[in-house]
């Protein structure tokens, strides 16, 4: 069942000899198992049965939206029945900041792996400035070999535009407007600027705006400045569209409003030589508890031509790209769209569908300022709601970029294309640098790469520092705490050992990582969807799972994999149902279904065990759907011990001593977060108490019964239901905890693994 899920290796890190031999898919075997309960229809097969079959005029195609990291974050954030509080988790972090604090963090990197990169700037001083999806903005005056943070750890850390203005200020717009790398929840809270190089910054207003596109600044007049706010993904109003300011951010007009309350702005593009002249792309998008809706007909490109003051719908096109049937024009279908202007009237625009991967729509190409679009050439990057933007060299029109899941390069006005190789997958950003003719660098889901041959194949140099991963879990030896594996979104497993500092041993998204307690050498890294191996070398070599799974068993994204507590010989791997091994390679099913049955999403795998934990016959199992299920006799039976609540994040026992821990944000309607039960799961005690309305990742039981807990805004030590707070972290969702050797590791979505003493006295002010 490889297949049902090879098309995720467009997410996955993927090395560079994969890169030169034109493969996409990661190098280890996928379990025979289906990612999915539900199939989800491709639109070659809608469009067949449309021929045979009586659609409604006012019917919406079917909602099968991009399959994404971010709908398992999505998921497990709006399971508090509350939906996404507008700001949730700056106010969750203004709560964390009022808790009391001991201890201090220490980074453990990496600094050598990066992360995604939404947006790349270049001042006048040839200082580059990126923001990276949840790990805030950096600055490198090296020519993007190494970076620093000028980004407070405080301010939120996902950022998704940046701009560098004539007069030397520099731009950044907070909220990732891209929907599915994981941080979609993290929204922001408007635009900043800086006019010393970083150092500082002051927030300029369109504080409801959740989250920005692009910020585009006029090159004759640096205090006019356009922003493409796009809004949420999960309320409808706000701040959303197209703004301007004439006074450099002290005021904002909305000068284009969307044609519904879902439709934001998503890129911006200035003629170069008419500065008068702007081009807009709005997106009409919606995500529901469990559904996702990533196109509409508010979709689409428009033009102003005074400044900004009146806007023209764009739907002149007079060859369409084969296989597009709409056009410019309005169409439930119509998703992102992404626009670049070149000198002489030249602009580009670039379209794309909301099928199950996001696709190409079409490719369009106009010498009369927009008047009139006839099709280029079809780019084929891929991906177009996830990199939907197109880039014009600003000294050759002719030179076009267009970013995916590939880079793909056009030399004669996207009339043909090539791969741009030599990079990460996985495209989103890019600044020509004014002060060096012919250098340009590029942001992707690996971070920051330099070209001084203007962009061509194979001239790519990567950042050397760029300390920004986003990782999902952190593993560490009990033997050599100085061990530490962990895996990362977009950019595989990676370790300490064997290598560099930091390196990569297992390729996809990297999810679960595991260390045998008994044997630092026998190690084991996932990717999505229970796709796991183990090695017995330091993961030098691995040999794939062989799981009995059934064609409609489902995985979630992070599937649990872990060691029996008392018997690391014995290994666990949840799907709907739970899968033994007794030789740490071959798994079968000891449990049934132990969630409600799939979701109504025909998509995503909802309906999967999320964290298990055993210790001889004894299993505790939690799962996406709000249950908490035990056996005492190795899966012969269950017994439920809760129901209807959160996605459980993660279970923990000790002796009669259970601890379950529940992500969404808590909007003071539902019940908390973290419970606690001492008579093994008959009755049980909600201990959330003074945490910050937060969703909570994981939970360690720690010495003298300190439970430690991870938050989408910090560590927080307590005995009860009075919690301190550890350390101060950066805002950056913390996912997983470990604990070894009287250290306490951390993983974060966007600032990579951070340790911290547990001394006595630290854990004495805890009591």
């Amino acid at each position: 069942m490889r297949d049902r899920i090879r098309p995720w290796a467009r997410w996955a890190v993927v090395p560079a000899f994969a890169l030169v031999a034109g493969l996409t898919a990661p190098a280890h075997a996928a379990p025979t198992a289906k990612a999915t309960g539900k199939d989800c229809e491709e639109p070659e097969v809608k469009a067949a049965k449309a021929a045979t079959t009586r659609v409604l005029k006012d019917e919406e195609p079917e909602e099968c939206g991009p399959l994404a990291p971010g709908e398992w974050k999505a998921r497990q954030d709006l399971s508090g029945g509350g939906g996404l509080p507008e700001q949730a988790l700056l106010t969750a972090a203004g709560q964390a900041r009022r808790i009391r604090s001991v201890g201090h963090w220490t980074s453990e990197g990496p600094a050598n792996i990066g992360g995604r990169v939404t947006g790349v700037s270049v001042d006048r001083t040839g200082a580059v400035f990126i923001t990276a999806a949840s790990g805030g903005v950096w600055k490198s005056t090296d020519q993007a070999t190494r970076f620093r943070s000028v980004w407070p750890d405080d301010y939120p850390q996902a950022t998704g535009a940046t701009v560098a203005a004539p007069d030397g200020s520099v731009y950044v717009g907070t909220g990732e407007a891209n929907p599915g790398g994981g941080s979609l929840t993290y929204e922001g809270d408007g635009i900043y600027r800086t006019t010393d190089g970083g150092r500082t910054w002051k927030n300029l207003g369109l504080r409801h705006s959740a989250t920005i596109g692009r910020i585009a600044v006029d090159p004759a007049n640096p205090k006019r400045i356009f922003v493409a706010a796009t809004g949420s993904l999960f309320r409808s109003g706000g701040e959303r569209g197209v703004y301007r300011t004439t006074d450099g951010g002290r005021t904002w007009q909305r000068v284009l409003a969307g044609a519904n309350a879902w439709t934001g702005a998503v890129d911006l593009a200035i003629a170069p030589d008419r500065p008068d002249t702007v081009y807009a792309t709005l997106w009409d998008r919606q995500r529901t508890p469990s559904l996702r809706r990533y196109g509409g007909p508010g979709s689409g490109l428009y033009r102003s031509t005074d400044g900004g003051a009146h806007w023209t719908r764009l739907e002149n096109v007079t060859k369409l790209t084969p296989g597009d049937t709409t056009g410019l024009k309005p169409d439930p279908s119509f998703s992102r769209s992404g626009v670049a202007a070149a000198p002489g009237g030249r602009v580009y625009v670039r379209t794309a569908t909301w099928g199950a991967y996001g696709d190409e729509k079409g490719f369009y190409v106009s010498d009369d300022g927009g008047n009139s679009f006839t099709t280029g050439g079809a780019p084929e990057a891929a991906l177009g709601w996830w990199g939907g933007e197109v880039w014009a060299d600003p000294a050759n029109r002719d030179h076009v970029l267009v970013p995916g899941e590939f880079l793909r390069e056009s030399k004669d006005g996207g009339k043909t294309w090539t791969n741009d190789t030599g990079t990460h997958v996985d495209h989103h950003a890019i600044a020509w640098d004014p002060t060096k003719p012919g250098r340009v660098y590029e942001g992707n889901d690996g971070g920051v790469y330099r070209s001084d041959a203007n962009a061509a194949a194979g001239s790519w140099t990567h950042a050397a520092y760029e300390p920004w991963t986003q990782f999902y879990s952190v593993a560490v030896s009990a033997q050599d705490p100085t061990r530490i594996t962990g895996g990362a979104q977009d950019n595989g497993s990676n370790r300490t050992w064997g290598g560099e500092r930091w390196n990569s041993w297992y390729d996809g998204d990297g999810e679960q990582n595991l260390i045998d307690p008994r044997n630092q050498n026998r190690v084991y890294a996932c990717y999505q969807y229970g796709n796991c191996a183990r090695s017995l070398d330091g993961g030098d070599h691995t040999t794939d799972l062989t799981v009995a799974a059934a064609d409609d068993d489902r995985f979630n994204w992070f599937s649990p994999l872990e060691f029996a507590t008392d018997d690391p010989d014995v290994t666990y791997l949840g799907g709907n149902r739970l899968f033994r091994s007794a030789d740490g390679l071959h798994f079968t099913p000891i449990s049934p279904d132990l969630t409600g049955g799939p979701g109504d999403d025909p998509v995503y795998p909802f309906g999967t065990l999320t964290s298990v934990q055993a210790t001889g016959d004894r299993i505790l199992a939690g799962t996406d759907d709000g249950r908490v299920q035990l056996t005492q006799d190795a899966g012969r039976t269950w017994t439920p011990l809760l129901t209807g609540k959160q996605w459980v994040t993660r279970v923990r026992f000790d002796g009669a001593r259970v601890v379950v821990t529940l992500s969404g944000y808590r909007t003071g309607t539902g019940g908390g977060n973290v419970l606690t039960s001492s008579d093994g799961g008959r009755t049980w005690s909600d201990i959330t108490g003074n945490l910050p309305t937060a969703p909570v990742n994981d939970v360690i039981i720690g010495p003298r019964g300190v439970l430690v807990v991870a938050t989408d805004a910090g560590v927080f030590a307590g005995l009860g239901k009075r919690w301190i707070r550890l350390g101060s972290l950066p805002l950056a969702a913390v996912t997983d905890l470990e604990f070894k050797a009287g250290r306490l590791y951390a993983a974060t979505f966007g600032r990579g693994v951070y340790s911290m003493k547990l001394t006595p006295a630290l854990l004495r002010q805890v009591g």
